[in-house]
C-alpha cells in the first residue's frame, strides 16, 4: 500500500499525501499552485476553459491528450505528466508557436477561454507532423467555447503555428524520452490509498487488486474518467465516502480483435474505442465523433458509459444493436450478460455488490447486414442526445428480414429495444411499407417522457421518422450513406 500520489507538473515532480480524495485537478492547480492560467468556466467539462494536457505511458509510448481539469480527480493522475499553459514555450524561448499564432491572427479578445483553446490546439500540434485538416481542428475545438472572437482566426492559428516552427521542435516532443523514463520510474504495482476526514480513495494497479477492493468495499464509487462523477463533486457538492479510481489498471485498457468480434476493456477511452468501433460502420464513427467533446472522449471510457446506466448514454443503443455482451467480474468469478439484459430499470443494472464491468464483447456485423445510427440533439456538437437510435437488419437470400434489432436511447428509463417494431419487420422485405408498419408500432414500445431536452411527442415523432429514414437510406440507388448524413445521388 502506498499513501502518496506521484506525478510531474510541468517541469517539477510532486509526491502528495493526506489530501481530499475528491480534490479536482483544477482546484489544486489554482488554489495550491497558483497556476491560474487554467480557468474555471462551467465546472462540468463543457466549456474547455480548464483544458490541460495529460501525458501518460501507453505500451511504453508517451502520449499527451487534452482533458478537462475541472472534473478530473487529482488522485487519479499517478505517474502522469500534467502540462498547463504556463509551461508552453518555444524551444529557443519566448511564446509557443500556437500562442504566437493566436497573437498574430487576433484569436483572443477577453482572453478567458484562450488558455484552454491554446492547450487543445497544442494537443493536436504535438501529435501531427503536418497541419491537420480544418475539419480535424474544428473537431478538436468543439469542446472549447469562445463568446468573443468567433472561431475563424482560432482555427487558422494552427496552420500559422506550423509556419512558425515545426511541431517536432516542440519542447515536449524534444523531451519525450526523458519524461517517459521519469514516468516509468514513478509507476509501480502498489495500491494507492488517499484518505482525509474519514473518506478514502483507492487506486489499484492490477485487475486482481481491483477485484479485491470491490469485494472489500462493495459500496464504493468506481471512477474511471470522472466525466459523470466529477459533476457530483462540482455541481451536487457530494463527497462519496469511498472511491476506487481505475485509471492505473492497464489490463482493462485493451482492445482485442478476435476475428468475428471485438473484446473492449472497460477502461478503453471513448477516443481509443473510436478506431475499432468506427471501423465497423461509418455511422458509428460519426456518432463517436459527436460523443461529448474531445476532452470528454479522452477521459471517458466505454465501460463507464455502459456501467453508468444512463438512458441517454450514446454507446448502449449502438452496442445493443451490434449484439454486445458485458463481462462482469466479482473476485475471481466472471459472468457474461447480454447488454440488453444488463439494464433493468432507471439507473439500475444487473450488478451485484462487488461486481465491476471488466470488458465488452462486441460482434462484428455480418456481410450484407443493414446498419444505421442516428443521434438527435439540440446542438450538433458536444450535446446529450434527446433520442439516439441504432438499427441492425439481417435478411435471407430472398431479401426477407430474418433478424431485426431496433435499439433506442432517450425513449424509456433504460436503453431499450423496440420489440413491437422489430416484430413488424419480421419475414418481410424491408420496403417503405414495412418501415411504416414498424414506425407505427413504436407507439406500443415506448411512452417517452417530457423533459427540457425534448417533449414526449417530439421523441415519438423523431423515433418513427428514424425508422423511415433507415429504410430510405438503404433503398437501392436512392441515397448514399456517408457518416450518418443523407446525400442525394447528385451530391454524393
Amino acid at each position: 500500500m502506498r499513501r502518496t500520489v506521484r506525478f510531474l507538473l510541468n517541469d517539477r515532480q510532486f509526491s502528495l499525501e493526506g489530501f481530499d480524495p475528491t480534490l479536482t485537478l483544477l482546484d489544486w492547480l489554482r488554489n495550491e499552485r497558483r497556476l491560474i492560467g487554467t480557468k474555471e468556466g462551467c465546472a462540468e467539462g463543457d466549456c474547455g476553459a480548464c483544458t490541460v494536457l495529460i501525458g501518460r505511458l501507453r505500451d511504453g509510448e508517451l502520449r499527451y491528450e487534452a482533458i478537462n481539469a475541472c472534473i478530473r480527480f487529482l488522485a487519479s493522475l499517478d505517474a502522469c505528466h500534467i502540462v498547463t499553459v504556463e509551461h508552453l514555450k518555444k524551444a529557443s524561448g519566448g511564446l509557443h508557436p500556437v500562442q504566437q499564432a493566436m497573437v498574430e491572427l487576433h484569436g483572443s479578445q477577453c482572453g478567458f477561454c484562450t488558455p484552454g483553446i491554446v492547450m487543445s490546439l497544442t494537443a493536436l500540434w504535438l501529435g501531427a507532423a503536418e497541419a491537420p485538416s480544418r475539419e480535424r481542428v474544428e473537431e478538436a475545438l468543439a469542446g472549447n467555447l469562445c463568446r468573443c472572437t468567433g472561431y475563424g482566426p482560432i482555427i487558422s492559428a494552427l496552420d500559422r503555428a506550423y509556419e512558425i516552427e515545426a511541431s517536432s521542435s516542440d519542447t515536449l516532443n524534444l523531451g519525450r524520452a526523458e519524461i517517459a523514463r521519469t514516468l516509468a520510474g514513478l509507476a509501480d504495482q502498489e495500491v494507492i490509498e488517499i484518505s482525509e476526514g474519514g473518506r478514502k480513495l483507492f487506486a489499484p494497479a492490477t485487475a486482481d487488486q481491483l477485484a479485491e477492493l470491490t469485494a472489500a468495499h462493495p459500496d464504493a464509487t468506481l471512477v474511471a474518467g470522472a466525466t459523470d462523477v466529477g459533476l457530483w463533486i462540482t455541481k451536487m457538492l457530494l463527497r462519496p465516502a469511498t472511491v476506487i479510481t481505475l485509471g492505473r489498471v492497464g489490463e482493462l485498457d485493451r482492445i482485442e480483435d478476435k476475428g468475428d468480434h471485438l473484446v473492449i476493456g472497460a477502461l478503453v477511452s471513448v477516443s481509443d474505442a473510436r478506431g475499432a468501433l468506427g471501423a465497423l460502420d461509418p455511422q458509428i464513427d460519426e456518432l463517436i465523433r459527436r460523443f461529448g467533446s474531445e476532452q470528454v472522449r479522452n477521459a471517458g471510457t466505454i465501460g463507464g458509459n455502459v456501467a453508468n446506466g444512463s438512458p441517454i448514454g450514446d454507446s448502449p443503443p449502438v452496442l445493443i444493436a451490434l449484439g454486445a455482451s458485458v463481462i462482469l467480474r466479482r473476485g475471481g468469478e466472471r459472468r457474461t450478460v447480454p447488454l440488453e439484459q444488463f439494464f433493468i430499470a432507471y439507473k439500475k443494472q444487473d450488478r451485484q455488490p462487488g461486481d465491476f464491468v471488466e470488458a465488452l464483447i462486441v460482434p462484428k456485423p455480418k456481410p450484407g447486414t443493414l446498419f444505421h445510427v442516428s443521434k438527435i440533439s439540440k446542438r450538433f456538437d458536444e450535446d446529450i442526445s434527446a433520442v439516439c437510435a441504432a438499427f441492425r437488419l439481417e435478411r435471407d437470400g430472398a431479401g426477407l428480414t430474418t433478424h431485426a434489432v431496433l435499439a433506442f436511447g432517450g425513449m424509456a428509463a433504460t436503453p431499450k429495444r423496440a420489440a413491437a417494431a422489430e416484430a413488424a419487420l419480421a419475414g418481410r422485405s424491408f420496403n417503405a411499407e414495412a418501415a411504416e408498419a414498424a414506425a407505427l408500432a413504436l407507439a406500443s414500445d415506448f411512452k417517452p417522457l417530457d423533459d427540457w431536452r425534448a417533449s414526449a411527442r417530439y421523441r415519438s415523432t423523431v423515433a418513427a421518422n428514424l425508422i423511415r429514414r433507415f429504410q430510405a437510406e438503404t433503398a437501392t440507388g436512392s441515397v448514399h450513406r456517408v457518416a450518418g448524413i443523407l446525400r442525394s445521388d447528385a451530391h454524393a
